[in-house]
């Protein structure tokens, strides 16, 4: 028997959108490179942000994602203009959101629905008014806002402090098993979204459970 659920919290970045949407933005300033840009990018981008939090050295997702990128491109020798670079940042506003997830959103009625996320507000805001997402949740949080990133106990505590809730009423989801890992070690129900058929990471800590999209998560409400 699945607990009461009062609050549903979501990851953004690969969970509600592809990151790597933005390859296509990249084939077309660099050609035949796209996808590997978009891959180098993502992976920089967050070892830039878990790095710079491990050094004392905080700096919001946005500067981060534009440094990423900058390593991305000099990886695959692809000289930029400031006019292509700010066009491949422009792209992490309009990513592409999962198939399934305006749906699964839209049978969300009886319980909070949140945004917990690494990006900045203005990040948020703009990718999720680009989509059409925005009325479809009740909060969105940045970590930018105590500057202490996922999966770090105090980041999830940035939201949880203020909800009235117990931490046993709250499912997480996350695609980034990083993610999971961090919300169930703060007490959260945990959801890891399994986009890419991977294994769990080798960790102590696991997820409640396992779905291959969001639609999984209707057996929890």
């Amino acid at each position: 028997m699945k607990p009461t659920i009062k609050a549903i919290v979501f990851d953004v970045y690969g969970t509600l959108f592809d990151v790597h949407s933005v390859k296509d933005a990249c084939e077309q300033e660099f050609p035949e490179k796209g996808a590997a840009i978009s891959q180098v990018w993502r992976t920089k981008q967050l070892e830039y942000f878990f790095w710079r939090h491990m050094m004392g050295r905080y700096e919001d997702f946005d500067t981060v994602t534009r440094d990423a990128l900058r390593y991305a491109l000099a990886v695959h020798d692809a000289k930029a203009t400031d006019e292509i670079e700010q066009h491949l940042i422009a792209s992490y506003a309009h990513l592409t959101p999962y198939e399934e997830v305006e749906s699964v959103l839209k049978e969300l009625h009886d319980v909070e629905t949140v945004i917990l996320s690494n990006g900045t507000n203005e990040m948020l805001e703009v990718l999720l008014q680009n989509a059409g997402l925005t009325d479809y949740f009740d909060e969105v949080v940045s970590v930018d806002g105590i500057k202490q990133p996922k999966p770090t106990p105090a980041a999830y505590m940035h939201w949880f402090k203020t909800s009235g809730l117990r931490r046993d009423e709250v499912l997480f989801l996350s695609s980034n098993g990083w993610d999971i890992a961090g919300a169930k070690n703060f007490g959260f129900h945990a959801a890891w979204i399994n986009r890419n058929d991977l294994p769990f990471e080798a960790f102590d800590v696991k997820p409640d459970a396992i779905y291959e999209e969001l639609n999984g998560i209707m057996e929890w409400v």
